[in-house]
């Protein structure tokens, strides 16, 4: 995995996402199998704060002037509506 994939995905963990999940149940009809029951569900996974703190340990916030902090701060914000505008989708 490369530099920028375990970015992305530790960004994923730290602003939490939504995952589908499909339960199936079979069985055996006129010596057919057959599908029975299907369940599709969506779970949330809730931001991990641990995730969070290792990315925030990427960057020397301070050494950052003022401008180059709110610069980051707003960098940051849209990145996290970016990311659930992603998920959300």
């Amino acid at each position: 995995m490369n530099g920028d994939k375990l970015r992305e995905a530790i960004m994923k963990v730290a602003l939490g996402y939504t995952v589908g999940e499909v339960t199936e149940e079979y069985g055996v009809e006129n010596g057919q199998l057959r599908l029975l029951k299907r369940k599709e569900t969506r779970k949330d996974v809730p931001p991990d704060l641990k995730a969070v703190k290792l990315l925030s340990e990427e960057t020397d916030y301070s050494s950052m002037t003022d401008e180059e902090l709110e610069r980051e701060k707003r960098r940051l914000l849209q990145k996290l509506s970016e990311e659930k505008e992603d998920t959300s989708d």
